[in-house]
């Protein structure tokens, strides 16, 4: 089993930053990939980024260029710096850890980005 507590979120004004943290725990030796997601109300859940065992990344078109996905191996934690936020960014964000067998998603966090 893993658990994901995401934080960071919150309310900015648009142009501004927020970061988002994910911290791991329990299993974490079964994680493959971690992923950031968001929705929107009235949407589907997308990817917005992800960062596999090996440092590889990618990100959603929208957000390139503007959003960084990192890691700090040592804390089991996911960071997502989003910068340069948009209203349209405005979303519940998600942390994903995926393994072989299952998926594992976090409570969520809120952010809003105010126009």
């Amino acid at each position: 089993q893993v658990q994901l507590v995401e934080s960071g979120g919150g309310l900015v004004q648009a142009g501004g930053s927020l970061r988002l943290s994910c911290a791991a725990s329990g299993s974490t030796f079964s994680i493959n990939a971690v992923g950031w997601y968001r929705q929107a109300p009235g949407k589907q859940r997308e990817l917005v980024a992800a960062i596999g065992s090996g440092g590889n990344t990618n990100y959603a078109d929208s957000v390139k260029g503007r959003f960084t996905i990192s890691r700090a191996n040592a804390k089991n934690t996911v960071y997502l710096q989003m910068n340069s936020l948009k209203p349209e960014d405005t979303a519940v964000y998600y942390c994903n850890a995926a393994s072989v067998q299952i998926d594992y998603w976090g409570q969520g966090t809120q952010v809003t980005v105010s126009s």
